[in-house]
């Protein structure tokens, strides 16, 4: 499957607080088998951290608060997931995006993505917008049910949403024909979810995620039509 990649490692112009967290995240990265962030992105990922965590100290962002936690099941399985989506999406929609995961981490591994964060949680999608704007990425955020949008999407990525199989559903509906839905999942849940996504679709070789031994992202082209 085509990939964008990121650059090696270059600290240079990271602060000592900022490369301690770098180094943690490019250590966990490499004990997934997955190769370095370059220093730049390694410091707006901390950037991304630090305001996660602030606010997540005021507000249920995620289940998961301390920081290690956060960057090997969140950070980097996010970035697993962007490097491993198809090359040529120009559009994607990050269904129920609640604190960012995969969009954010998206956003800033495949700049020539427009990222559209959508969080039906009011308070959710002001972290949302907050994180668009101090991270400077092309992302813009919807704050509402992702399924009232009317515009269709190149690439729609689902993780830990609510009601799951039936967000699938809706999110289909919002995909051009030849578009992709990226689907983070296990393996219990994952035939379950492609019955819900329809035959329409056409899947690739399942990637394992770092998340944990079960966690896989699913990932399916909708098809124009249907064979005969």
């Amino acid at each position: 499957m085509a990939a964008a990649e990121d650059s090696g490692i270059g600290g240079a112009g990271v602060s000592e607080g900022l490369q301690s967290a770098g180094v943690r995240i490019n250590a966990l990265l490499t004990e997934a088998g997955l190769a370095p962030v370059d220093g730049v992105l390694a410091e707006r990922f901390e950037n991304y951290l630090s305001l996660l965590l602030r606010w997540n100290a005021r507000m249920n962002l995620t289940a998961i608060r301390d920081e290690e936690g956060i960057l090997r099941r969140h950070f980097v399985e996010s970035i697993a997931c962007a490097r491993a989506l198809p090359a040529g999406i120009a559009t994607l929609l990050d269904f129920g995006s609640g604190a960012g995961f995969p969009g954010i981490p998206i956003a800033l591994c495949r700049p020539e993505i427009s990222v559209t964060l959508a969080e039906s949680q009011g308070k959710k999608a002001a972290f949302l917008s907050e994180a668009v704007r101090v991270l400077g990425i092309a992302a813009t955020v919807h704050s509402g049910r992702a399924e009232v949008l009317h515009n269709v999407f190149d690439c729609i990525t689902l993780r830990a949403v609510d009601k799951m199989g039936i967000a699938v559903q809706s999110a289909a509906r919002l995909l051009r024909p030849g578009g992709w839905l990226a689907m983070m999942t296990t393996g219990k849940e994952l035939d379950a979810l492609k019955a819900a996504a329809g035959a329409e679709f056409a899947w690739m070789p399942l990637a394992h995620l770092p998340g944990g031994e079960d966690r896989l992202l699913a990932v399916g082209e909708r098809k124009i039509s249907l064979p005969a």
